[in-house]
């Protein structure tokens, strides 16, 4: 290809063949993040949170060499994910609508699993809350509220016809009102815990005597505000929701069984306004070689439902409309220093003479992408030229290159994987090679961003 666009062409290039390379180390494992040095993988049985990524990478390969035997590899790294369907996991929309979006359209088996992936989800929607709480699969408090527990899950829920579509809105905007009207100190506040005692049940042992009073949740302090990837993934969670849900239409089921205007709504919780990274599902099966596995909690999801949380905004003010996701999107956007601060951001704000994180740029850069693709919308022209400038970055400066001293070629450089603990910072991820992937082929026309 030649023109100004050659750049993109070349990377995408170098990415897809790094995929090549990586399934020949990996073989029916799946990477996680790769030595900065040597190029290798370390890996996990069933994929973790990040699974549906290879998944992904795997069809955008196929997709681009167009072969039977690219195709099979794809095919057969989604259907590996199926064991995550009924596990506790918001994180299920990273690995089931990422692992499934890209698959070849008559791929029966991939169409399958991702309507069964979210009917499991709309199952595990808690309609007091208003969200798919975190879940226990991955440890800690299952009650619990994180900005990496809503990209992937909105469209996800949506596959799930009228009653996901209900279910991914409250979803999405139980998180912005806790997100964005926390007190982030002039950020977003990406995790947050319900801590307000179930009736019948003695109150947890680390229950937070501060929660809101309205509301139940209480922030939690890691990750802080400040996490670059949480502020990308809820931009990417408002894009994609502006494209796949829009705002609640009159006649829509609930989940609750109700339709939308019925005045018994809003009571039911409907709002009005880095995790344990490497946790395998449950399985009889050996656990994840990964580092810091985290056995899946035992405890199944509570059947007595929580006391009636009050919802944040009054019914009347009618916060299902696109024009409110549309004002969380501006505010993302104006918070996380989106469109005007560092190309490719530090992985923590406040530090930021600290590492940087490719993966939180990647992932930002598909979002800004997307909302470049909204309809009408104002902030177009600034969001696609933003998305290709931080695209250009991280290909001519973190991506590495042929005769690169020894190390393979399209490896994307120079992402953090978790700062607290110090593991695999200034690493090659496989979400970081994912988002960049698809961010390239989206400006390249190869993918088409509003269905993925």
């Amino acid at each position: 290809m030649t023109g100004e666009r050659s750049w993109a062409e070349d990377a995408l290039g170098l990415l897809l063949r790094r995929v090549e390379e990586t399934y020949g180390q990996v073989g029916d494992r799946f990477p996680l993040y790769a030595d900065p040095d040597s190029g290798v993988w370390t890996s996990t049985g069933r994929g973790s949170w990040t699974g549906g990524f290879w998944a992904g990478l795997l069809w955008l390969r196929a997709r681009h060499t167009g072969g039977e035997p690219d195709r099979s590899a794809a095919a057969a790294a989604t259907a590996r994910l199926a064991p995550w369907v009924d596990a506790d996991t918001a994180t299920r929309g990273l690995i089931l609508w990422y692992g499934t979006a890209l698959a070849a359209d008559d791929d029966v088996v991939a169409a399958a699993l991702r309507e069964r992936a979210a009917k499991a989800v709309l199952a595990g929607w808690d309609p007091v809350l208003g969200v798919v709480p975190w879940g226990a699969a991955l440890g800690g408090p299952r009650l619990r509220a994180r900005a990496d527990g809503v990209p992937g899950l909105v469209p996800l829920l949506t596959a799930a016809g009228p009653q996901g579509r209900a279910a991914a809105a409250a979803h999405l905007h139980r998180h912005l009102d806790l997100c964005l009207d926390g007190d982030g100190g002039g950020r977003p506040h990406p995790a947050w815990r319900w801590a307000e005692p179930r009736r019948g049940r003695a109150p947890d042992a680390d229950s937070v005597p501060e929660a809101d009073p309205v509301s139940g949740w209480v922030p939690e302090a890691d990750p802080a505000p400040g996490w670059a990837r949480g502020e990308s993934w809820l931009l990417l969670a408002v894009a994609d929701g502006l494209l796949h849900v829009g705002g609640r239409r009159p006649g829509d089921v609930l989940p609750n069984g109700r339709l939308e205007g019925d005045p018994q709504d809003a009571p039911q919780g409907a709002p009005h306004g880095g995790a344990p990274l490497s946790a395998d599902p449950p399985s009889a099966g050996p656990p994840s070689t990964g580092p810091r596995s985290a056995a899946p909690s035992s405890a199944a999801p509570p059947s007595a439902a929580p006391p009636q949380a009050a919802p944040l905004h009054a019914a009347h003010e009618a916060p299902w409309l696109t024009g409110r996701l549309a004002e969380s999107a501006e505010r993302l956007l104006l918070q996380g220093e989106f469109l005007d601060g560092p190309l490719v951001p530090p992985a923590e704000a406040g530090e930021p003479e600290g590492p940087v994180d490719t993966s939180a740029a990647a992932v930002a850069a598909v979002a800004l992408l997307k909302l470049a693709r909204v309809p009408g919308a104002g902030w177009a022209e600034a969001c696609a030229d933003r998305a290709e400038a931080v695209l250009r970055r991280l290909v001519e400066v973190h991506l590495t290159r042929p005769g690169g001293g020894g190390r393979p070629a399209g490896m994307l450089l120079d992402g953090c994987y978790d700062k607290g603990t110090g593991t695999a910072i200034g690493h090659e991820l496989v979400w970081g090679d994912f988002f960049l992937a698809l961010g390239l082929s989206g400006l390249l026309g190869r993918v088409d961003l509003t269905r993925t």
